[in-house]
């Protein structure tokens, strides 16, 4: 019964109903009046504050306001933000390709690609049409073979490209073997002091600073326009891969590191384009 009692009662007094009145304050005439009771002044409110919240959400997501608001980033910020992404992804395939490179070139120069050589007869043998025969004599074969030999590296040996760089030369002294591309000797030997400082001939990156069984102490540095400079037997390398040069900065110090070396002496290098040419071309060694 108490109970009953008390939800009518909290039923009356939800359901009572008022009179609102609007009146002249002067005349005190009655300008408009509407009836409400509690439970539609909640119900009301409540639609009220629900289209309120909708409201104010709608103009935070839809307009630049929610800028404003701590957490959220402009559009601005995430047009740059694509776009660094866009560069940093170029920036990764350009890295890939300069590291392959470099890879490449250090294989080269250590002597780690193999030759590779198929049988020319055998080309000139398919190409035989009815009775005529191209194929080449033996003593064809063995002439082509010594043209290509010394061709090979003849157009570095004897010309040099235009280019803007200046070199200098990365050490002073008695140059004991020239460059020779039949013997396969891609470098000038110059006889020195053991710990002469070895100079880069000029500004550049290191790409290479390592030691081997057979050449000892190795740097090599890549220059602009295609020039690579390789420096080998060193007493020891003051350089780290990655570190930019300047002409005439100390990169190492001769010695006679090594199973090739025959005496203190620095073992020099210089690449075109991935191909070997003759250093007293390009550099005043006097």
């Amino acid at each position: 019964m108490e109970n009953k009692k008390k939800k009518n009662y909290l039923k009356e007094k939800l359901t009572f109903k008022y009179r609102f009145v609007v009146l002249n304050e002067d005349t005190f005439e009655e300008r408009f009046s509407f009836k409400l009771n509690r439970l539609n002044a909640f119900i009301f409110g409540g639609l009220f504050s629900i289209m309120l919240i909708v409201l104010t959400t709608l103009i935070i997501v839809l307009t630049p306001l929610k800028e404003y608001i701590q957490g959220y980033s402009s559009t601005e910020l995430k047009k740059e933000a694509i776009s660094l992404v866009y560069k940093v992804d170029s920036l990764e395939q350009a890295l890939s390709v300069n590291n392959l490179y470099i890879e490449n070139i250090q294989q080269v120069l250590k002597g780690e690609i193999k030759r590779v050589s198929f049988n020319k007869d055998s080309v000139f043998e398919q190409m035989r049409v009815k009775k005529i025969d191209f194929a080449p004599s033996t003593a064809d074969s063995i002439f082509r073979e010594e043209v290509e030999q010394e061709d090979r590296f003849s157009v570095f040996e004897q010309a040099t490209k235009n280019t803007d760089i200046i070199f200098t030369s990365p050490i002073k002294g008695e140059i004991t073997q020239d460059y020779n591309s039949k013997e396969k000797h891609f470098a000038i030997d110059i006889a020195v002091d053991e710990d002469t400082p070895v100079k880069a001939v000029a500004k550049g990156t290191v790409i290479f600073t390592g030691f081997t069984a057979d050449t000892g102490y190795v740097i090599i540095l890549k220059h602009s326009q295609g020039f690579i400079s390789v420096y080998k037997h060193n007493a020891s390398i003051f350089k780290t891969q990655g570190e930019l040069v300047k002409a005439g900065e100390v990169i190492a110090s001769a010695g006679s590191t090594g199973t090739f070396s025959t005496g203190t002496h620095l073992h020099f290098e210089l690449w075109d384009d991935g191909y070997p040419v003759n250093p007293i071309n390009y550099i005043d060694f006097k």
